[in-house]
């Protein structure tokens, strides 16, 4: 197929077509026949048309519709109400929903940010027999790059994939949504790595390591909780009751969901090493305390040897040497030798 242009050809013309302005963006639309895009952007009024044509599959966008917008889409496809709630609605759970004779989905796609924080886009996807339609919430989901998944194998080529239709288009925006998933948490390890380097850094930068600590704990949390329940969505998907997937694609769905594993694996362990960081930086942080600790005692030693000398030839009564020069001599010397034996010994036991 031929390269996506500057331009975007899968954007409703709001100029021409004013009542598909839907939502923070333009619609975009897609039909394809037989695995080759036979029309895009074209009104959202005539999806109707193209999926009463035989071997026709169809493709709508939307970004952050409301409810009113995206209710005309659902009586054009007769869609649920419920479903299209949960599809307006911000921060639903990471799920698999079945409804008559199609689905409906909810995932996250995720990336870090250059400050290092953890940012979700939320999608969802209505899925019938010859129509996807995916609802994106903001426009952080790079669905142009979705569209080249899908331009990159030609129906020329890999007959076998097109011809499955929305299957296959939804094998595309899984697979791109869990490999986002994956790249995250590889960032969050990396991000762990340089933590555990600061731990045992011997500046310990004290501020450093527990605000990064902090936001490595959160963003964790955050991927774990849209990444884990993606292994049970694809698992669902590949259940032959629900006749979604066909067979031809169920090695390709079998793929997300092993990296759906993967990742689910990996934040697993990731939580575990976090967690570890955390109690060797408390171990440490004592045993620095102890290391302060010994330190002062043992200067406190030193200096109460010439506190106690000093103090008891401070006494007003007659003492030995008490009206001598010698008595001077002998009481500095005291304190000089114990205060030096004292720092020795310190020393050689590396209190000091």
């Amino acid at each position: 197929m031929a390269e996506i242009p500057s331009v975007i050809p899968t954007e409703v013309d709001p100029a021409a077509h004013a009542g598909d302005r839907i939502g923070v963006r333009p619609p975009r639309t897609r039909a394809w026949r037989d695995g080759k895009v036979e029309a895009e952007g074209f009104p959202v009024a005539e999806i109707s048309d193209y999926l009463g044509k035989p071997d026709h599959v169809v493709w709508l966008d939307l970004c952050g519709p409301d409810h009113e917008g995206l209710r005309r889409v659902a009586d054009e496809l007769g869609l649920d109400p419920v479903a299209v709630e949960d599809a307006v609605s911000r921060h639903e759970r990471t799920k698999l929903d079945r409804y008559g004779d199609y689905a409906f989905l909810n995932v996250y796609s995720a990336e870090c940010s250059a400050e290092g924080d953890l940012v979700l886009h939320e999608v969802s996807a209505f899925v019938t027999g010859r129509a996807l339609v995916t609802v994106r919430q903001d426009t952080g989901f790079d669905v142009d790059a979705l569209i080249r998944r899908w331009d990159d194998t030609p129906a020329i080529e890999r007959p076998e994939l097109t011809a499955h239709g929305v299957p296959y288009l939804l094998y595309n925006l899984l697979d791109m949504v869990v490999d986002a998933q994956l790249d995250a948490v590889e960032m969050l390890d990396a991000e762990a790595d340089e933590l555990g380097d600061l731990v045992f850094d011997d500046t310990y930068p004290v501020r450093e390591v527990q605000r990064r600590s902090f936001n490595l704990r959160r963003n964790l949390a955050s991927l774990r909780r849209v990444a884990l329940p993606m292994r049970e969505l694809v698992n669902t998907l590949l259940r032959r009751d629900l006749a979604i997937v066909e067979t031809p694609l169920v090695p390709y769905y079998q793929d997300v969901y092993d990296h759906a594993m993967r990742v689910a694996e990996f934040t697993d362990g990731l939580r575990d090493m976090v967690g570890n960081l955390l109690d060797t930086r408390i171990a440490l942080q004592g045993n620095r305390l102890n290391e302060v600790m010994k330190k002062v005692t043992s200067w406190a030693a030193i200096i109460a040897v010439p506190t106690a000398v000093t103090g008891f030839y401070g006494q007003n009564v007659p003492y030995p040497g008490y009206d001598s020069h010698w008595g001077f001599v002998v009481s500095t010397a005291i304190m000089i030798i114990c205060s030096v034996g004292l720092y020795v010994v310190f020393k050689r036991r590396d209190w000091l």
